[in-house]
Parts: structure tokens; C-alpha cells; sequence
């Protein structure tokens, strides 16, 4: 019995140090202890292409060789820990063989999509004539009964990311807002109907918006509405900023927040960065937003092309890729 009891007391003490161990961690700054059942600092992890994705998406229609650009950009995303790509590939007909070749070398890669495109019209992308807000409404419809195939459970679908691209905005302007809180409620349950249609576990309330807008039309009975999902596309000076107002908007609208698009350096914003600095900036935007609980993922934008691009031109990483590796790669601790 003696003999027993000391184990226990080993056992009980070893608990109680380990316990000590992780709990001293999560207070050491620049750690972090990833939850045992995801391994993950958030649910999404995703690099956005769009540059590639949709801006050459008609010069690169019957351009066969693009696959192997195609390809080597999953790849390298995959590499990185991600596990979503964001693809801003357009929805109309005319785009869709290209479409299913970013979705078909996404697939490869075991990466789910985040479908971030839009119907042309809605901007006036490639000379399109522009559409109005029924219009969009039903062409989506239209698009998700169409093309299940594109689809898998656990994708992500954006009807309009940037929806207020496509009027003047007025976000001082409470008929504005009403109507555009209005017209996303729509599209969203349209989407949502749209997927339970066909029986795929898609998420679609995906709504990506820029700071301001979603200061504005996101109040907390919008938020409900669209099942607690606010998505805000992001460029701001300071990580600690970023991190500031992503909770302060998470508070507002009281639902979790996706980072749909973030990165470094933007002239504009950031001014001129050496690689390093960019790597540095970004590996403290992610140390920082990792410590706000709100936050369920983060879209990195973007891959390739622009001046926040983590590869090259001719497809090397610059350094920066090591930073987002180090949170989004599943077996990382910090």
C-alpha cells in the first residue's frame, strides 16, 4: 500500500509541474501553447493569389503551360502550413476552365478554397457591363446549383468580397447602411440555401469588407444574421493596430473576425521595407493576432505579384515565407 501511494504522489506531483510548465509559458512574451485538438493558431490559414488568380484570368484562358504556374504556387502555399488558398478567379461562364484549374491543383495539394471572386459586372472587371445588387443575387444563385463540382465540405464561398466596391460608399449614411445591410442578409441566405441545395458544407457568410464598412454595417443584429462572421480586409501601420482593431470590431459587432486580407509592406502605409523588415513586420502581425481570441484565421495577401508578395516574381521565397510558416505549419510552439 506504502509503495502504492508513493506513486501516486510522483504521479500528482508530475501533473502539477507539467501544469506549471504550460501555464508559465503562455505568459513568457513571443509563446504560445497551440490547442491540443486543432495544433493550429487558427481554424483558417489561407494565402490569397488573386494577383495571379484573377487579374491575367483571360489572357491566361487557352495558355496551357499557366498550369505549371498554377501548380508550383499550391505548392509552395502548401509548404507553408496553409491550409486554405484564397482564389479570386471571376464567376461567369466565361472564366469557369480556368477557375477549375486553380480549384483542380488546389485539390492536389489537399488545400480547401476560399473562393474570393465575383461576377465581373459587379466592378466592371474585363470590360464587363455592370450589374445591380438583384441582378448579382440571382446569377449567384444561379452559379452555386451549376457548379457543385467546384465545391467540397469545409470550402469557403464569397459571393461579393469588397461588396461595397461596387457602389458609392456612404457609410455616413444611415439609409446606405440599412440597405446595405440588407442586401447582404439577402446574400447570404441565398448562398447558404444555395449550398444546403446541393448538399455541400460550404461557409458562405464570408463577407470580407474593408475596416470603415465594417465599423459601420456591422452592429451586433447584422452580425447575428449572418451567423456571427465578420470579415475585414485590413491594412494598417502598426501589428499592434491591426490586432487593436480587429478586437475592438470583434467587441463591437460580437462575433468572431476573419483577417480576410493583411500584408506588408504597402507604400502608401508602411513606406519602403527590406525583406527582413517585411519578414520582421509580419511575424509580429501574427504573434499579435494570435493573442486575440476573436480571431478564428488569417488571409495573407498576397502570394505572388504587388509589393507584399512573400515569392518572387520568378517564384523564390523571400524570407518573409519563414515567418508565416512558423505559425501556420501544425507542428510549430512558440
Amino acid at each position: 500500500m506504502e509503495l502504492v501511494m508513493k506513486r501516486v504522489i510522483i504521479s500528482s506531483l508530475f501533473v502539477l509541474i507539467a501544469t506549471y510548465i504550460v501555464l508559465s509559458l503562455r505568459t513568457v512574451p513571443g509563446y504560445s501553447v497551440l490547442s491540443p485538438l486543432s495544433n493550429k493558431y487558427w481554424k483558417i490559414q489561407s494565402i490569397d493569389t488573386m494577383k495571379y488568380s484573377r487579374d491575367p484570368s483571360r489572357e491566361k484562358l487557352n495558355d496551357s503551360s499557366f498550369n505549371l504556374v498554377i501548380d508550383k504556387q499550391m505548392a509552395d502555399i502548401a509548404r507553408t502550413g496553409a491550409n486554405y488558398v484564397a482564389i479570386g478567379t471571376p464567376y461567369d461562364d466565361e472564366f469557369l476552365p480556368i477557375l477549375h484549374r486553380w480549384v483542380n491543383a488546389a485539390r492536389k495539394y489537399h488545400l480547401h478554397i476560399w473562393f474570393r471572386g465575383n461576377f465581373s459586372g459587379w466592378e466592371g472587371w474585363f470590360d464587363y457591363p455592370r450589374i445591380d445588387r438583384q441582378t448579382h443575387i440571382a446569377m449567384t444563385k444561379s452559379f452555386i446549383a451549376k457548379n457543385e463540382d467546384l465545391f467540397q465540405d469545409g470550402d469557403l464561398f464569397s459571393s461579393c468580397p469588397e461588396c461595397e466596391n461596387g457602389s458609392t460608399i456612404q457609410t455616413g449614411n444611415p439609409v446606405w447602411v440599412a440597405d446595405y445591410r440588407a442586401f447582404l442578409i439577402e446574400e447570404y441566405q441565398t448562398t447558404k440555401d444555395g449550398f444546403f441545395a446541393i448538399n455541400k458544407k460550404v461557409a458562405s457568410n464570408y463577407f470580407s469588407m474593408n475596416g470603415d464598412v465594417a465599423r459601420a454595417v456591422m452592429d451586433k443584429p447584422t452580425t447575428a444574421s449572418l451567423d456571427g462572421m465578420v470579415v475585414v480586409d485590413h491594412y494598417v501601420a502598426s501589428p499592434k493596430d491591426l490586432a487593436d482593431n480587429l478586437r475592438s470590431i470583434a467587441e463591437q459587432s460580437g462575433g468572431q473576425v476573419m483577417l480576410g486580407e493583411f500584408g506588408a509592406p504597402i507604400p502608401d502605409i508602411h513606406g519602403n521595407m527590406t525583406d527582413d523588415e517585411q519578414k520582421q513586420w509580419i511575424a509580429e502581425a501574427l504573434k499579435q493576432l494570435s493573442q486575440v481570441p476573436q480571431v478564428i484565421g488569417v488571409n495573407y495577401w498576397v502570394n505572388v505579384g504587388g509589393s507584399t508578395a512573400l515569392w518572387d516574381d520568378s517564384g523564390k521565397a523571400k524570407p518573409a515565407v519563414g515567418a508565416i510558416s512558423a505559425y501556420y505549419s501544425s507542428h510549430k510552439i512558440f
